[in-house]
Parts: C-alpha cells; structure tokens; sequence
C-alpha cells in the first residue's frame, strides 16, 4: 500500500491550523518517501474552508513528486464545468501531470445541504446527474477541439480548451460513501449501483469508513463492473480516507481525536462513528488496525491527523513509527 496526507484545509476557519502550517506539512510530505499523496478536503458554502484549486495550486508550487487531488470535490455538481475544465488543466500543467481528481455528487439531508444547492440555483436531485454530466464535458474538452457538447443540462458550440492536461487521459475518480452518516463501519463502501458506476466511468475510487471486508466487497464488485463495460480492472487505482490519532494512551487518544472531529464537522460523534475512520492508540494500535487492510485490493490510505495538540508530533510518529512497519 501507499499513504497519503490530507491537508486540514477546514482547520484555518476554525482555529486548528494556519496556512503556513498546511504548506508546511505539504512540504515534508513531499520529504518523506513513504507518502507519496496529498489531499484537501473541498466544499462551498457548507463546511466551509480554504479552496482546494487555490490550495492544491499551492502544494503543486513547492512540491515535485507528490499526486495532488481533493478528498473529494463535493461541489464538483455545482460548478461551471467549462470553468473547471480551464482550472483543472492548468493544475495538471502547473504539477507536471500530478492530478487525480475525485469528484463525488455532495449534498445530504437537510436545509443547510438544501440551501448550498439553492445558492447555485441546482436543484439537490440533479446533482448526482449533473456530477455525471460533468464528467462528461471535461473529457470532452480535455480530449477534443471546436465540436460541441448536447448534454441534458449543458449544450455549447463547438470551443477550444487550451491548456490541456499534460497526462492523457486525465484521470477523474469516483467517491462512494454509503452509510457515511450512520454508525460504525459500511460493509459494502457504497450502494452496488454506485460501485458500478465506479466501474463503468472512473478512473479510479475514493471512499471512507468501510470495513476491510467491505472495502474487498467493494474493490471486487467494481473490478467486475469494469470487466463488464470491456475495461481493464487493473488500471483502476483507489484511496481510502481514514484519520489518525498516535499515543500511548489508547482511549486518551480517541478522546484528543474526537474533540477534534467534533468542531471539524460541527457534530458529536459517538465511539463507534469514530472507529470507523479513525486508527488511534500506540504505534502498535495503529499497525494493527492499518495492517486489517492489506490484501483487500486497498492501494492507498490517506490520513488527516487529528489531533488538538501538536499535529507536526503526529506526522513524525505516523512516519516513523507506524507506515514503515503496517
């Protein structure tokens, strides 16, 4: 497996981290050999937080090696997808081909996610169609020139997108997240008619709080829709999102963990919604839990530290103590 770090670019509206420590921490990411990833988290007017195109642009500035991607692109359904198109290809010039953007529909239960989809006059049922659609005109764009798109809910004459992307294709991943509001772990990693959309479209699969079983389920019943749609399977990547919290005192550290997650999404998590997406504990704790993962056809964890203490002191242990040995 691969690893990853996801940048807390919510935590500079509320007090848990600076920019300068964002790119700090990107920076020695790009240090350490055994990342080989980093992701920010991406919303507009819900969660709010840094822009992930303004922050990935950022980390693509100081960094050489490391892929570049959002975890994911919730509000990948409400932006102009022509726009994003021009943005995203001059990330993908800007990093010399580093880009892998997950995109998933966004959206939930309730007024706040309502008003979001309001605020860019999309209705919240079209997003999951409008998310496929986009998909749809950026790789249309990316890969033609002066023909026009019909789409259901875009058509243009035909226009020429300059710069393209430097890799060919420019890889567009699909997120999952069934059961990503209840308690405990997903046993599946998303619903089967989302799993085969993953398989039929993406480029790759992003999901979080999936059991290692679930996400074997998962990985499988993707490969089979990729076979099925004439693709070849082994060309798909994935990541799964996961938090981390490294101390000797295992219950002192869910407890830094949960005040965390806590203000980060403005919720009130209870023990078994963290242990979904959450390795914490000693270095041994931490192996453990990471290692349940290994041969489920998982390629990648990302991890955002979560701590309310000293997050560079959990990047050290997470690198020294615990990737090299899991």
């Amino acid at each position: 497996m691969r690893f990853g770090i996801t940048l807390a670019n919510r935590g500079v509206l509320l007090g848990l981290a600076t920019p300068r420590a964002l790119l700090a921490l990107a920076d020695a990411v790009e240090a350490a050999p055994v990342f080989d990833s980093v992701w920010v988290g991406d919303a507009l007017f819900v969660n709010r937080r840094l822009d992930a195109l303004t922050l990935l642009a950022a980390v693509a500035g100081r960094t050489e090696r490391v892929l570049l991607g959002p975890a994911c692109m919730g509000s990948f359904a409400l932006r102009d997808p022509r726009v994003f198109a021009y943005e995203w290809a001059s990330l993908d010039v800007l990093s010399g081909g580093r880009t892998r953007l997950a995109v998933c529909a966004g959206g939930g239960a309730g007024p706040v996610w309502e008003g979001e989809s309001a605020a860019m006059g999309i209705p919240p049922g079209e997003r999951r169609a409008r998310m496929i659609e986009n998909i749809a005109v950026l790789r249309h764009l990316w890969t033609t020139d002066n023909e026009p798109f019909e789409g259901r809910f875009l058509q243009f004459p035909g226009i020429t997108l300059e710069p393209k992307p430097v890799q060919s294709p420019c890889p567009i991943w699909l997120t999952t997240n069934a059961g990503r509001l209840g308690n405990g772990q997903d046993d599946a990693g998303g619903a089967p008619a989302a799993l085969r959309r993953v398989g039929a479209l993406a480029d790759g699969w992003m999901t979080h709080s999936v059991s290692p079983e679930g996400f074997r389920r998962a990985w499988t019943a993707i490969e089979a829709a990729a076979t099925a749609a004439g693709r070849d399977p082994a060309a798909l990547d994935n990541v799964l999102c996961h938090h981390v919290n490294i101390g000797p005192d295992r219950e002192a550290a869910l407890a830094d963990a949960k005040r965390y997650l806590d203000l980060y999404y403005g919720a009130n998590y209870t023990r078994e919604r963290l242990e979904a997406w959450l390795a914490y504990g000693s270095p041994a704790d931490c192996i453990a839990a990471l290692r349940r993962y290994r041969d489920t056809g998982c390629r990648r964890i990302t991890f955002r530290l979560v701590t309310m203490g000293d997050a560079a002191e959990q990047f050290r242990r997470l690198t020294e103590e615990v990737l090299p040995f899991v």
